[in-house]
């Protein structure tokens, strides 16, 4: 199984941090972020290697980071793929990113993506436990507890069997608070349908579309992420993300 992180953004809402710095090289509790999400999946024991995808602008970086990263929580290799886009003008989108990374790196297995900047109190063990026993595309749900915060995500609805019954992006009237984080598992066999999402000319951003685009034609089983989940898109979240997190390694 290969582990693909989302992280060619430019994070402009985190200005001066993120203006010579990718966000998820920001230090929370005195690591880079990126150590805190590769940490949570390294619990899941079939991950064999990780592709970090990212701009021009911020590759450098992120080689020099996984130069002399701490490999503790995360023993795989770690691999950077740079997708060449300097601004928003050309930049490729999340999904575009998720499907350069397979095609240039001839991937064809498994494939578990998260996004860059998205913290995770728990280890994800669990979640890779039922991505190898369904087989499935898998996505991570967590209930964000407001009906206002849920209109800026993908709201999702499962089924009595965890499947994805409907799925909003960004509701203007949310049905719920449970929404789709960018927490995916897309087996083997799901790969070519990437494929066939990028090449009819769907929206390459926002990598919950591929999600919306999946569900109607296969089963798309759901996960509750346990614990808290953060999702860093401002200094608010950053430094809360940075207390807790320090406050637990105490």
């Amino acid at each position: 199984m290969k582990l693909i992180i989302l992280a060619a953004g430019y994070a402009t809402r985190l200005y001066p941090l993120t203006l010579n710095q990718p966000k998820p090289l920001l230090p929370v509790a005195g690591r880079p972020m990126i150590d805190h999400v590769l940490a949570s999946l390294g619990a899941i024991d079939a991950i064999d290697e990780a592709f970090i995808v990212t701009n021009e602008k911020f590759a450098g970086h992120f080689e020099a980071w996984a130069g002399s990263r701490d490999a503790a929580g995360f023993a795989a290799p770690v691999r950077v793929v740079n997708d060449h886009s300097t601004g928003d003008d050309n930049k490729l989108g999340a999904i575009g990113d998720l499907h350069l990374v397979l095609k240039s790196q001839g991937i064809d297995d498994d494939v578990i993506v998260v996004a860059g900047d998205n913290l995770f109190s728990d280890t994800l063990g669990d979640y890779g436990r039922l991505c190898a026993e369904k087989n499935a595309p898998v996505l991570g749900v967590y209930d964000v507890g407001s009906l206002e915060e849920a209109t800026k995500y993908g709201v999702v609805e499962p089924d009595a069997d965890g499947c994805i019954a409907s799925f909003e992006e960004k509701p203007a009237e949310p049905k719920s608070t449970l929404i789709g984080i960018a927490l995916y598992h897309y087996p083997k066999a799901v790969l070519p349908l990437i494929d066939q999402y990028i090449d009819d000319g769907n929206n390459p951003d926002q990598p919950g579309r591929l999600i919306q685009w999946l569900y109607p034609r296969m089963p798309v089983y759901t996960w509750s992420v346990p614990g808290t989940w953060y999702d860093i898109g401002s200094k608010e979240t950053l430094e809360e993300a940075d207390r807790i997190f320090s406050a637990n390694r105490a």
